[in-house]
């Protein structure tokens, strides 16, 4: 009897309960369900199996627990790529205990529902695209020991009701866009472990009631506006690992007993502030020390021996105000696991020491730059395999390069600059095949460039102001890789600039100014169609700006001044964005144009150029008459063509420029094979060939004007024979006889 009823108990309280369970599992579904739909892009097909073919416990990223009638506890969809807004119906899923929707492209405001989630512990939204103000009521969540809302685009300030969350022990909320100050509530968060509210653009000072989180492990307050002084009750949190409070404007010295305070510190980051006085001497007793960050602060005095501190990886402690012997980096060759050395900018002096080159294996940059020590670079510094940037730039060393740097086959930013090197560069650059950066600028390098024809991975090459000649290696130009700079002002370099010019179609700057250059600007270079900066002024190149520049339309910053180019300014020119020309001193003659850049005589230069006329009034030049405006002659003397022509004039001329540009290009081992002209053998024109070689005397062949008349240039059917045909204003009094004078000679 006892069963009997103890049965029907059970399957009238099953009875009871199973609507109840139903109607709670499909709340849960449809909160997924709706999740789902406001899903807008799932390239990875994550929410596939959310589909009422499968259970919901069952589908991608759900967890269910067992104690709640499979009621949702989790939801975890890490780096599935989702992009949307976050369903508010989230708030629905009452069970749930952790939510982990980090690295997608969640975008929209962070929906106030996920308050209703009063069992909720683990919340990270980091790494997407969220907007809007952080949630208040997410202070409603008391069981929350977790919140990482890391790199998104929220705003306002951070809430002072989330002082409430007593069980919270990370609170993770830096790179967003927040504003206003560090609530000073923030210390009633006593079980905090993690802070981080870095890169966040919070301003005001370091409340001291930060002091009150004993329990912190990692603080990182860094590269925000903060203000005024670190409390001195920060460095008393004795279970602190990394204190990171860089990038702000923090005025105070480091405490000097502060490697004793913080015993177990690894990460000291201090950077960027306005902190003064000594680096403290008892930070060699925080011996779990690995990174030690302090520059770019006003630190003075001579450098403490940290030489003990074996795990050290990191120190930087460039751009202060140190006054030590560079001897002290001796000490350092016992940390064996050293990375990165950066020293430089402070007032160090002394002789580069050769223990440098005992140094750490692992380390991969050194900096020791706009110091004033001296000496040479060690020889054994090959011996530093691991390095993949050296920068000594900026000193007082001198010498040769030793040829071991040859060695060094993994750097990728070799600088050198600003020193007082000799001789020529090592042949052993070479080897440098990983080189991405390489500046040997101001020194007093001499000889050729050739050893650098390896280094095929070069982004940007500097070398400037030194004593470079010879011709430039067209192999240093057929370095395509070079983007971002290629810079050999200030040399002695001789002879054309290379076809192979035409080969950087990447290159965004190229500078090749104050050399002895000759030549034309070779036509390969309007293949350089990235080019933002072409400097090539003070050389002896020549002829006509060529048309081919036209194809330069990212083109911002033009130099051409000191030369000796000849001919009219291109109207291309002012149809190019340029916001800085400079054409001065040279040859060029004929009409200024008045548009695009040479509107605003604040951005061009034409000084120098003695035979232009027109443009703008500011120019005080003299307005274009019909003898010095190329566009007017060609009209007229086009006319007057059939005259000259059938009185055999202008085939003397012709002739006679012919001779004279042949020998010239002969001079130059540039010119292709010509019809002889030497006895009999007389090259025959007819009209039709002088009309044809210069295209009807286009303008762009215009090689200059004259008082008299024009000459342009042309190429005979045969696409060797250079010509010039000189054409006669004959309505200039005197043109006759001029002409007539020229034939005589």
């Amino acid at each position: 009897m006892k069963i009997l009823t103890f049965l029907i108990f059970f399957f009238i309280t099953c009875f009871l309960i199973t609507p109840s369970t139903s109607s709670s599992n499909e709340t849960d579904v449809l909160a997924l369900l709706n999740f789902k739909a406001g899903i807008e892009l799932d390239p990875l097909g994550a929410l596939n199996s959310w589909n009422q073919t499968t259970h919901f416990c069952n589908w991608n990223g759900i967890q269910c627990g067992h104690m709640h009638h499979n009621r949702v506890v989790e939801i975890n969809l890490l780096s599935q790529g989702l992009v949307g807004p976050l369903s508010p119906h989230i708030g629905n899923l009452s069970f749930l205990r952790s939510i982990t929707l980090k690295n997608n492209s969640f975008n929209g405001k962070i929906p106030q529902e996920i308050g209703m989630l009063r069992r909720l512990k683990f919340l990270d939204l980091s790494n997407n695209s969220f907007v809007g103000a952080i949630p208040r009521n997410l202070s409603q969540c008391s069981n929350l020991v977790h919140i990482s809302l890391v790199d998104n685009i929220l705003s306002g300030s951070i809430p002072s009701e989330l002082d409430s969350l007593y069980k919270l022990k990370k609170l993770l909320i830096g790179k967003n866009d927040l504003s206003g100050s560090i609530p000073p509530s923030t210390g009633n968060l006593t079980s905090l472990t993690y802070l981080y509210l870095g890169s966040s653009s919070l301003n005001g000072e370091i409340p001291e009631s930060l002091a009150q989180l004993q329990s912190l492990v990692y603080l990182n307050i860094g590269e925000n506006n903060l203000t005024g002084t670190i409390p001195h009750g920060l460095f008393n949190i004795s279970t602190i690992i990394t204190f990171a409070v860089h990038a702000n404007k923090l005025q105070a010295e480091i405490p000097f007993n502060i490697g004793l305070k913080l015993p177990n510190l690894e990460g000291l980051y201090l950077g960027g502030n306005q902190l003064t006085g000594l680096i403290p001497p008892s930070l060699s007793n925080a011996s779990s020390l690995e990174h030690i960050v302090l520059l770019m602060n006003s630190f003075t005095g001579p450098m403490p021996n940290i030489g003990g501190l074996s795990h050290l990886q990191t120190f930087t402690i460039a751009l202060n105000q140190i006054q030590d012997d560079i001897s002290f980096i001796t000490s350092l060759t016992n940390c064996t696991n050293l990375q990165l050395l950066e020293i430089g900018d402070n007032l160090l002096t002394g002789s580069l020491p050769t223990a440098i080159v005992n140094m750490s294996t692992y380390l991969s940059s050194i900096a020791i730059s706009n110091t004033q020590i001296h000496g040479k670079i060690p020889f054994g510094i090959g011996n530093l395999v691991g390095l993949t940037r050296l920068s000594l730039q900026g000193n007082y060393l001198d010498g040769s390069v030793p040829p071991s740097i040859g060695e060094l086959y993994n750097v990728r930013e070799l600088d050198l600059g600003g020193n007082s090197f000799t001789n020529q560069i090592p042949s052993s650059f070479n080897n440098l095949t990983w080189l991405i950066l390489l500046s040997l600028s101001r020194n007093n390098f001499s000889g050729s460039i050739q050893s650098l024809s390896n280094c095929t991975n070069l982004l940007d090459l500097d070398l400037s102001y030194n004593n470079f000649n010879g011709p430039i290696p067209p192999q240093i130009m057929s370095l395509s890789s070079i983007s971002i700079s290629l810079n050999l002002s200030y040399n002695s370099f001789v002879g054309y600039i290379p076809f192979e010019v035409g080969f950087l179609s990447s290159l965004t700057k190229l500078d090749l100014s104050n050399n002895r250059l000759s030549g034309f600007i070779p036509r390969s270079l309007s293949s350089c169609l990235s080019l933002q900066t072409l400097y090539l002024e003070a050389n002896s190149l020549e002829g006509e700006i060529p048309g081919g520049l036209s194809a330069l339309t990212g083109l911002q910053d033009l130099d051409l001044s000191r030369n000796n180019f000849f001919g009219p300014i291109p109207r291309f020119l002012s149809e190019l964005r340029l916001e800085k020309l400079n054409l001065s001193h040279n040859r060029l003659q004929g009409e200024v144009p008045i548009l695009g850049i040479f509107r605003n005589r604040t951005l061009f230069s034409l000084d120098g150029n003695e035979q232009l006329c027109g443009g703008i009034t500011e120019l005080n030049l003299p307005p274009c008459s019909l003898s010095n405006s190329p566009s007017q002659n060609s009209t007229l003397l086009k006319i007057l063509i059939p005259a000259v022509v059938s009185g055999g004039i202008l085939f003397a001329v012709s002739v006679f420029l012919v001779i004279f540009l042949y020998k010239r290009r002969m001079a130059r081992k540039k010119s292709p094979i010509m019809p002889s002209l030497i006895g009999n053998q007389f090259l025959r024109l007819s009209y039709a060939d002088l009309l044809k070689a210069p295209d009807e005397f286009n303008e762009t062949n215009l090689v200059g004007s004259g008082r008299y008349g024009s000459v342009y240039k042309g190429i005979l059917d045969d696409e060797t024979t250079l010509i010039a045909v000189k054409v006669l204003n004959l309505s200039i009094r005197g043109a006759s006889k001029s002409f007539l004078a020229e034939c005589n000679a």
